[in-house]
């Protein structure tokens, strides 16, 4: 009886999600005028005429593509000045603190009680309607989720105003039964990440753990510890440990090593997109990776074409005008107070109707010194042919270009931490390149007769380098991720300088 209320239940949850992947375009046109209607009665919305907007072309005119640059002195006049219907007209209560990869500076994210329920939660019930609709047996919700979220608890900053982690802001929010299906609260907000980590483990290693919930690279250390710590495989320690929802950064580069620690037939990897701004995608089905674009969450997409990213005034296409195959940076608007807000994501839609697409990387995080335009979807694949050629595996990675030189040309430099080291590097570097090659064209010609670009340059670093640094850096745990690529060499330099001993 329990199950069976149970299954209706997370049934319950898909409904909404058949219903706007039948008839997208529908759900954004609802929710683009519900946005523009809210949006007419704020500061914002007043200084770019939302009341005369007439529909999408002219909100496109009206309102420029924006960065966070450009959104900061609107949260300025909420957070100093006190305003009140600045870029929502709702209180904003909270401000998520971004993880900021590639700035030491974080990222105030307005979040509003709509935007909280209507997007992060909303799909997060739609993320276990998805899973559970292709698995009716499953059984996780009967046990308890390990949550691992941030490590930034929540700070007051203002009178009823809040910063933190977005998994801490979710967490002081959830529903009390909710918060008991999930790592208890005092533990999920503790602050300094050992002490987390050590506390988890305690809480684990006598808990009925059976689902995972966080980024691949912060969970396996978790997972690393208790290993070590128990003796025991982690289906020891939880012999009903079922499925891992994951996000945050690709999972490419941690399948093996997620298959080797949690050594369990039927164990289930489920890709999701949450981010500060919002909750953007979920995967569909289980022979795919490819996400669901989730269209009933109060964001209304735009997409900007690859020619557009650096243009001046970037003209951003519509949900119906995006075409497969092709590469796009991620617009938002949303009820949390963003307005044609440039994320910094890229993505590429595999599927229209329904629209399914997959994260490639970010417009910040690629290398295009010479002209090789290489993205992190590239470098996940291409690293990953080269561990199955050598029998490797990665732990972390990042990657910068070598600049020409009097003796030398250009080059990319790969300082990679592996987990097992490759039994021939020379045949890692050149499978490496090699593939590269294949999946790049624009890498390809680069590399021709040695011309602009040389052969990659591979350092392989001591385990656990990437952990230190990043504790070094106030950055251990939660969503903070390792820069992937960088087209300047300021994390490189930053990481070898510190391993060096010099920082």
């Amino acid at each position: 009886m329990i199950r069976r209320i149970a299954q209706s239940i997370l049934s319950s949850y898909y409904k909404p999600v058949e219903k706007f992947a039948e008839n997208p375009i529908d759900f954004q046109q609802n929710t683009f005028d519900y946005l523009i209607e809210h949006g007419k009665n704020t500061l914002f919305g007043h200084e770019k005429a939302f009341a005369k907007i007439t529909g999408k072309d002219d909100f496109r005119k009206r309102v420029p593509v924006s960065s966070y640059e450009d959104l900061r002195p609107y949260l300025d006049q909420i957070i100093v000045e006190k305003k009140e219907n600045v870029l929502w007209d709702s209180p904003v209560k909270w401000f998520a603190m971004s993880s900021g990869t590639t700035e030491d500076k974080s990222k105030y994210i307005p979040v509003t009680e709509e935007s909280l329920k209507n997007s992060h939660y909303r799909a997060g019930y739609q993320m276990l309607g998805m899973y559970a609709r292709h698995y009716p047996d499953s059984a996780f919700i009967f046990g308890k989720s390990m949550v691992l979220g941030g490590s930034k608890q929540l700070n007051q900053i203002g009178d009823g105003i809040f910063t933190g982690d977005i998994s801490a802001i979710l967490i002081k929010n959830l529903p009390v039964i909710a918060k008991r299906a999930r790592t208890p609260e005092d533990i999920a907000l503790i602050a300094d990440w050992e002490e987390k980590l050590q506390k988890l483990t305690e809480y684990a290693v006598k808990t009925d753990i059976r689902s995972l919930v966080g980024v691949p690279s912060w969970m396996l250390v978790l997972l690393k510890k208790i290993t070590e710590v128990t003796g025991k495989t982690i289906p020891e320690v939880w012999p009903n440990i079922e499925v891992f929802f994951h996000g945050g950064v690709s999972f490419l580069p941690f399948e093996e090593q997620f298959r080797k620690i949690i050594p369990k037939d039927g164990m289930r990897y489920w890709e999701t997109y949450n981010a500060s701004e919002g909750f953007f995608g979920v995967q569909f089905t289980p022979e795919s990776k490819d996400m669901l674009l989730l269209l009933n969450n109060e964001i209304y997409y735009e997409f900007l074409p690859v020619e557009e990213w650096n243009s001046e005034n970037p003209k951003a296409l519509t949900l119906e005008e995006v075409e497969a195959g092709k590469q796009y940076a991620l617009v938002i608007s949303t009820s949390g107070g963003l307005w044609r807000y440039k994320i910094g994501d890229t993505i590429e839609f595999t599927f229209i109707r329904p629209y399914l697409f997959r994260v490639t990387g970010r417009t910040k995080h690629f290398i295009n010194a010479f002209g090789e335009e290489l993205i992190i979807d590239n470098a996940d694949k291409a690293l990953d042919m080269a561990c199955k050629a050598t029998n490797a595996k990665i732990n972390e990675y990042t990657a910068a270009p070598v600049y020409f030189g009097d003796s030398h040309n250009g080059a990319h430099e790969w300082l990679i931490e592996f987990e097992l080291n490759p039994a021939d590097m020379d045949l890692f570097a050149k499978t490496l390149d090699d593939s590269l090659k294949k999946l790049n064209s624009d890498y390809e010609a680069k590399r021709s007769y040695n011309l602009s670009l040389g052969e990659p340059v591979v350092r392989s670093l001591p385990q656990g380098s990437f952990y230190r640094w990043m504790d070094w850096r106030g950055k251990a745990g939660g969503q903070n991720k390792v820069p992937r690529l960088s087209n300047d060499r300021n994390i490189v330099e930053s990481l070898l300088e510190f391993l060096s001993g010099k920082s």
